[in-house]
């Protein structure tokens, strides 16, 4: 099994790759944690994940990197000088993109939410967009990948495609939110996957209850 390098300068920039799975919503609140918190961030939506957001979270999204930029920072209500320093945008088809090469530094990659599509792509080393691009070069340059997979049931081949790209040195981690820390309402649930997904990352964050933290639950015997 291949092991991947968890070195991870957190100066440098997090790709967030939200592809056409359901779930959009945990990409956006991923991103938006990293924007409020000064990460520089480079985004890539897919052309499914415009249709996705548009379904669930009645986004109207751009395939041009310029409005999409604009729309989504406005979602965010992020629309400062420094939000705007910190995100840049790439078209999902642009493969001459700065992320698109080994050579731009990066401190992680989460494709969250991740399909299935994408998934097979990523474990077939099939480069076909600018997301399955990034993490074929996060794969052969042993860096932090993280996949966000929202499926169910899995069949054989998506449980095997998960599998190829974990032993690639990918982390599968999928959005399975937690219930031990009571979550009140459904953004308590989405911020679980999330706060799990920047553990995974190496930033601290307080988005959901730790196990045994605040409970007073008794030991486990």
């Amino acid at each position: 099994m291949l092991v991947m390098n968890n070195s991870n300068n957190l100066s440098l920039p997090v790709i967030v790759a939200i592809s056409g799975a359901s779930g959009t919503v945990y990409g956006i609140r991923l991103l938006q944690f990293l924007l409020e918190n000064s990460f520089k961030v480079e985004l890539v939506i897919s052309k499914s994940a415009s249709k996705v957001a548009q379904a669930e979270l009645n986004l109207n999204l751009s395939t041009n990197p310029t409005l999409l930029k604009e729309q989504v920072l406005s979602c965010l209500d992020s629309s400062t000088s420094k939000k705007e320093e910190l995100l840049n945008v790439w078209a999902h088809d642009d493969i001459t993109a700065s992320i698109s090469s080994g050579s731009y530094r990066t401190s992680a990659m989460v494709v969250i939410p991740a399909s299935m599509g994408t998934i097979g792509a990523i474990a077939s080393g099939t480069s076909d967009n600018l997301i399955t691009r990034a993490a074929d070069v996060f794969l052969k340059e042993r860096r932090r990948l993280i996949l966000v997979p929202r499926e169910m049931p899995l069949s054989s081949i998506h449980l095997e495609n998960l599998l190829k790209i974990s032993n690639a040195g990918a982390i599968i981690a999928p959005a399975c939110p937690g219930f031990y820390h009571n979550p009140q309402n459904l953004n308590d649930a989405i911020d679980f996957v999330v706060g799990k997904v920047l553990d995974l990352i190496g930033i601290d964050n307080s988005l959901f209850k730790r196990w045994r933290e605040k409970f007073n639950l008794p030991a486990l015997k």
